[in-house]
């Protein structure tokens, strides 16, 4: 039996809180700016980071979460919930997420972002309440099937973007501000054939 002890594991995510601005290789340019900020007490809402290592380990094991991953990132989904006092997949009060990649260099335009993770057909009505804005809750949902789509399905952004042209162009309108809520739910709608 050997005396030497194997280098302890690092954790496979870490809460803003817990990370800091010199850990670029462990946390991304991202992460650790986001947890530096946190630790500079400007208002960053929480959230966690998923380190370099278990992305570099989710391709090593052909394209799957490593073991316990998936445990500890709904763990740290119930602790957002309890920090934020809003539930994901709650129509009443929803938790949206963002999920954005990061590297351990800076690679601008180069990564994914999905914003507004948690949105759904309940959940937007809640967002709408909570806001009192129709108009921005469906645009805001409009905008996370556009980047969903285009992220995780693969499906072309040119093909939203070509509805919403196309949708513009029918109501007589240049801008996307332009747009009421019933219009963005027609759109939404029109978004279900792809």
């Amino acid at each position: 039996m050997s005396d030497v002890l194997a280098p302890p594991a690092t954790k496979a995510l870490y809460f803003f809180e817990e990370g800091s601005g010199d850990q670029k290789d462990l946390l991304g340019g991202k992460g650790a700016g986001s947890a530096e900020m946190t630790r500079a007490g400007l208002p960053v809402p929480p959230g966690f980071i998923i380190t370099t290592e278990q992305c570099l380990e989710f391709y090593r094991v052909g394209r799957r979460f490593p073991d316990g991953l998936q445990d500890q990132v709904r763990a740290a989904m119930r602790e957002l919930e309890k920090r934020t006092e809003k539930g994901f997949g709650v129509a009443a009060n929803p938790l949206l997420v963002s999920v954005r990649s990061g590297a351990r260099v800076s690679m601008p335009g180069m990564m994914d972002t999905i914003l507004n993770l948690g949105l759904n057909d309940e959940t937007v009505a809640g967002l709408a309440k909570l806001t009192g804005n129709e108009r921005f809750a469906f645009d805001a949902y409009r905008r996370f099937i556009t980047m969903f789509s285009s992220v995780v399905l693969e499906i072309p952004k040119e093909h939203f973007d070509h509805l919403l042209d196309a949708a513009k162009t029918k109501l007589g309108v240049k801008t996307d501000p332009q747009l009421g809520a019933d219009d963005w739910k027609a759109l939404i709608r029109s978004t279900s054939r792809w």
